[in-house]
């Protein structure tokens, strides 16, 4: 997961909260020291006083929104993973079969990071069936019954219109944590999942053009 970066006098500190349990404080609000926050993906860094950077580094601590975001991808991943699974028997692009293999290959182990960081925080892990009505990008069942049926061209087509609005849905949810949420692990899940997503939209929309 990519760390956060606060840059004080030249010196660049990262912020990881998978490599150390506990992240190293942020910088003292009676600081004279100029200080740098790097810009997310697509934005510019910016100059803080003293008092900002205080409060500006992600925190050990999860509020509700950490919380409502992990749930919520659980489950937004899950059938990512139930579409990816029908691309080798269906799809007939083999460039559809090697992304939906790296989807997998991808998502599968966020989930598992995920469903580990939900139980840390004593939080309810959601089941298999859990609902999902009004989550962004989620197909119906009925789409997801008419994918399991499809094969070919046919098939790839609707894999690709389905992955890219879920796709998007992931970065919409991912967009809101990252102004709502607190914690720093999920700052940087909610930024990788920001950036991979985004860039497999564009590898998606680059073969739904091919099909056409």
């Amino acid at each position: 997961m990519r760390a956060a970066l606060i840059v004080v006098m030249g010196t660049v500190v990262a912020l990881s909260g998978c490599t150390s349990s506990s992240p190293p404080p942020a910088p003292r609000a009676d600081s004279t020291a100029p200080v740098i926050a790097p810009g997310r993906p697509g934005e510019q860094a910016k100059t803080l006083s003293p008092s900002e950077a205080a409060t500006a580094v992600p925190s050990a601590t999860a509020n509700a929104s950490d919380i409502k975001y992990v749930q919520d991808m659980v489950v937004h991943h899950r059938q990512a993973l139930d579409m990816s699974l029908l691309a080798p028997s269906r799809a007939d692009s083999p460039q559809l079969k090697s992304l939906a293999s790296r989807i997998k290959d991808a998502q599968g182990p966020e989930i598992q990071f995920m469903t580990t960081w939900l139980r840390e925080q004593q939080q309810t892990v959601p089941d298999h069936h859990a609902a999902h009505e009004g989550m962004p990008g989620m197909a119906t069942p009925a789409q997801m019954e008419a994918l399991k049926a499809a094969k070919g061209k046919d098939f790839d087509r609707m894999f690709l219109e389905l992955m890219i609005n879920h796709h998007l849905g992931a970065i919409k949810m991912s967009e809101q944590v990252l102004t709502s949420g607190s914690h720093i692990r999920i700052e940087e899940l909610a930024s990788d999942v920001s950036v991979t997503q985004a860039a497999e939209i564009r590898r998606m929309q680059q073969m739904q053009s091919a099909l056409q």
